[in-house]
């Protein structure tokens, strides 16, 4: 699967990688409708009302967990295809993706992992948007090598005022 699409690695913080994959078995695959509406009927009703953390792994499946969690620890700390948010409704008597995107600042995906989600998506047989509804760009800034969300195509670090790539810049 990862073949065709662009993997992640982890690019967020050490201590946290360190901290929340020690014991960690990573997020709920979820590879069938039937296994998504058993995952989202074990949630706390007020946890329904709030996006999960999700990840894509290397195999193309979609990992869920609170959204709380880390997505490294969602993803068992390994690379992944695709991070972010994603929020479920039903629609037509059916779960359904309401809401997603790729906010991740432990894997910066770029939005053109899109495909990827979106296979993962499709493969589970739940209806969604057609592309993110949440869209992130990340960018880590050459001079003071923090990551940076780019807002309203303004490649500049909010850190220390440097010019941002616009290329992905995170392998």
């Amino acid at each position: 699967m990862s073949a065709r699409f662009r993997s992640y690695r982890y690019v967020g913080p050490a201590d946290i990688r360190a901290e929340v994959v020690r014991g960690s078995g990573g997020g709920r695959p979820i590879r069938s409708a039937g296994e998504l509406a058993a995952w989202l009927g074990a949630q706390e009703r007020g946890d329904l009302a709030e996006p999960f953390t999700y990840v894509v792994a290397l195999d193309g499946v979609l990992r869920l967990a609170p959204r709380r969690s880390e997505h490294v620890a969602c993803a068992g700390g390994g690379r992944v295809l695709g991070a972010g948010e994603i929020a479920f409704g039903v629609e037509d008597g059916a779960w359904a993706v309401v809401g997603i995107g790729n906010q991740s600042t432990g894997y910066c995906p770029e939005p053109d992992s899109w495909p990827a989600v979106a296979a993962a998506l499709a493969r589970i047989g739940v209806a969604r948007p057609d592309a993110f509804t949440d869209v992130f760009v990340f960018r880590r800034c050459p001079d003071c090598g923090e990551r940076a969300v780019v807002k309203e195509d303004d490649f500049v670090c909010a850190c220390c005022a440097a010019e941002l790539p616009r290329d992905w810049n995170f392998e």
